[in-house]
């Protein structure tokens, strides 16, 4: 054992034989700057794999962990133990943030990096409109805070024969942020079909996007498939759909070389793109998990490229885990006094930041604004609504306790710019405090009009699979038994379960 290893604090967990799905114990340590995560498998035997690739900032976004209270009204019972008591548990931490609603396994591409395994199953897996009608009630049943942002996936979602009155319902039935994660194709084939689903009520596109390369998508979806993703965007903008992310899927070797290009086709493309979501390789579903050691790549790695092919204009600095949004989240608790979307989940699913676009330049937020001392400012701000202090001591209203927590941080601006920052960060603090107070999707989408998020999601696989992850997951899969499935424990261990249970023998052709 090297002395690395032998000195380093580990921590332990449970996990998932990639062979045999048991769970084992595992534990995670740090060894030559990277944290590994390890288990023994008493049928199958060892297996090692790289957690996270940078250790200092594995120590940096732990510091933001924060567990949530989980649902109220919890669908399963504690039997089996986690990840075999899906779903949601007592035990779960994290209410749903964004549920995910397969429509089919139906897909019109055969990607060799296909998480869901689409299109070569020997079924078809396509649940009926009174089907996926229970399964968001399922998803606006939850409590304490119902369920407000839905993305229909696949298999290819756009497929179902019921798709667009599908879109309609979820709407209909609350849901905020509707969305769909497309491949593009049959986006790319009509206007009118944009069009539609616009009208529909749609209001985000997830959209598959590897790279700037031809030789890209020949590796990664099997063909050629620039020109339609190219196609797809001229439409989308043509239909007015002006809420696009773009999602690449990056597989060191493959195409972690186009970070910077991608970031820079959306910086061009920013009358109609407002997000990029970067997704390291999950080795689940349909992928040659021999390439595994060649190809995983973790959230550090991304980070340090996307600095690198940016020149710096974004740095790994200027990312912050999921969860050190809490504070604002307790802020509106206190605000509205109503209990709202609390994002707890683990804080190595992923890291997130905002840029703004000036000069066709990149202007990360942290760069003008003191982040962490902001946070603070919230926090502080938040115990001025929940205990007022000296208000005890006069006539206390509820409109005064709210004057004086907004003017903290209002008072504090000065002190939240950084020198040499951003121009107009001054206005940036107003917009994000009016969101704050004013606690409607309205406020928040100016604000994200004005930005570029940039998001970095790494789900997990059976290799490198830490319950402690599952446990905060936020982002479920609703499933036609009325059971909500953590994102990757689903992929893990539940799909074909699933799938197999609701569906029909493969006749027709996709």
């Amino acid at each position: 054992m090297s002395k690395n290893k032998a000195e380093a604090k580990t921590e332990k967990t449970k996990s998932l034989c990639p062979e045999c799905l048991e769970v084992i114990p595992a534990e995670i340590f740090k060894e030559n700057d990277k944290v590994m995560i390890k288990k023994n498998c008493k049928k199958h035997g060892v297996f090692e794999d790289v957690y996270w690739s940078d250790a200092s900032l594995y120590e940096k976004f732990k510091s933001f962990a924060q567990d949530g209270k989980g649902l109220k009204n919890p669908n399963t019972k504690e039997r089996n133990n986690c990840p075999y008591d899906c779903g949601l548990c007592p035990k779960h931490k994290t209410t749903t943030l964004l549920a995910n609603v397969d429509l089919t396994n139906r897909c019109n591409q055969r990607c060799p990096i296909c998480f869901a395994n689409s299109a070569v199953a020997g079924y078809i897996y396509e649940p009926s409109f009174e089907q996926i009608k229970k399964m968001m009630e399922t998803l606006r049943n939850e409590r304490p805070v119902p369920c407000q942002a839905v993305q229909f996936s696949g298999g290819e979602p756009t497929l179902h024969p019921d798709f667009l009155k599908i879109i309609k319902l979820a709407k209909q039935m609350g849901f905020i942020q509707t969305q769909i994660a497309s491949n593009g194709v049959k986006e790319s084939q009509s206007v009118d079909f944009c069009k539609k689903m616009k009208e529909a009520g749609l209001n985000t596109v997830y959209f598959q996007f590897d790279g700037v390369k031809e030789e890209t998508y020949k590796k990664v979806r099997g063909y050629n498939a620039l020109p339609a993703k190219l196609k797809a965007m001229e439409n989308f903008r043509k239909a007015g759909l002006t809420s696009i992310v773009l999602v690449p899927t990056i597989v060191r070797g493959i195409n972690d070389d186009q970070i910077g290009d991608v970031l820079n086709f959306a910086k061009k493309n920013s009358d109609i793109v407002k997000g990029v979501n970067f997704q390291p390789v999950s080795f689940s579903g349909r992928i040659d998990k021999k390439e595994l050691k060649k190809q995983r790549i973790t959230i550090p790695d991304v980070l340090e490229l996307l600095e690198k092919q940016t020149a710096g204009e974004i740095s790994k600095s200027d990312f912050y885990p999921i969860p050190s949004v809490v504070p604002i989240s307790y802020f509106a608790e206190a605000w509205q006094k109503q209990p709202k979307v609390e994002f707890t989940v683990h804080p190595h699913c992923g890291a997130a930041t905002y840029v703004f676009i000036e000069n066709d330049k990149f202007i990360p937020i942290t760069r003008f604004i003191d982040v962490e001392k902001f946070l603070d400012l919230v926090k502080e701000a938040t115990e001025d609504l929940k205990n007022p202090g000296f208000l005890k001591r006069v006539a206390k209203t509820d409109k005064f306790e709210k004057a004086q927590a907004i003017a903290r941080i209002i008072n504090n601006i000065p002190n939240l710019l950084k020198k040499g920052g951003y121009s107009k960060g001054s206005e940036v603090i107003k917009m994000i405090i009016d969101n704050l107070s004013a606690g409607d999707s309205a406020t928040l989408q100016k604000f994200h009009k004005n930005t570029l998020f940039i998001g970095i999601m790494h789900f997990m696989d059976a290799y490198n699979f830490d319950v402690e992850r599952i446990k905060r997951c936020g982002i479920h899969y609703a499933t036609p038994d009325n059971r909500i499935i953590p994102f990757c424990a689903y992929n893990s261990i539940y799909r074909e379960e699933v799938e197999r249970k609701f569906s029909r023998p493969k006749q027709l052709s996709n």
